[in-house]
């Protein structure tokens, strides 16, 4: 009867180490500006957007997800199993109706939250897009998020990748 170790030992005898990879490491993180927290407005208070933190949010991976990941976000490999629809509410509810939505959604590995172009605001800045985006950046059952494909909605949708 032969051993596990020498089975294992014929099977790997032609085998050889990979040359290492020239392009270094697989995954880059790479600061962001914008990595910050987004205090909901006091009340009364106008919502400000910073238009340039909207334009370097679409896209998102969490620390050693691979890049990857958000090619099949962007084509619509996963399918999302829910949606959420956060049109005409205020900052300060579309915050609460994501959190809640990540909350009881876990059981998706994808989910979809439609949050519009912002095309409706004042000076067509996309308020709840910035919004939403920042509060998956910053949540822990993010592993990454990505413009919905063109036909499930596009920049005015996101597919968020959910850890298990």
């Amino acid at each position: 009867m032969k051993s596990d170790e020498d089975e294992f030992a014929r099977a790997m005898a032609g085998v050889r180490p990979l040359r290492p990879d020239r392009r270094g490491e697989r995954v880059h993180v790479r600061p962001n500006a914008h990595d910050r927290r987004i205090d909901p407005p006091a009340p009364g208070a106008p919502e400000q957007v910073d238009a340039d933190a909207v334009a370097d949010t679409d896209s998102y991976a969490a620390d050693g997800v691979d890049r990857r990941e958000l090619r099949k976000l962007k084509r619509g490999d996963y399918a999302p199993g829910d949606t959420l629809d956060v049109h005409g509410m205020t900052a300060a509810q579309a915050d609460a109706s994501v959190r809640r939505f990540i909350a009881r959604s876990r059981a998706h590995r994808c989910v979809c939250i439609v949050h519009g172009r912002g095309l409706g605001s004042p000076g067509h800045v996309p308020v709840l897009k910035a919004r939403v985006r920042g509060i998956l950046r910053r949540h822990a059952a993010i592993l990454a998020f990505a413009d919905a494909p063109r036909d499930a909605g596009g920049a005015g949708a996101v597919y968020v990748l959910l850890r298990r």
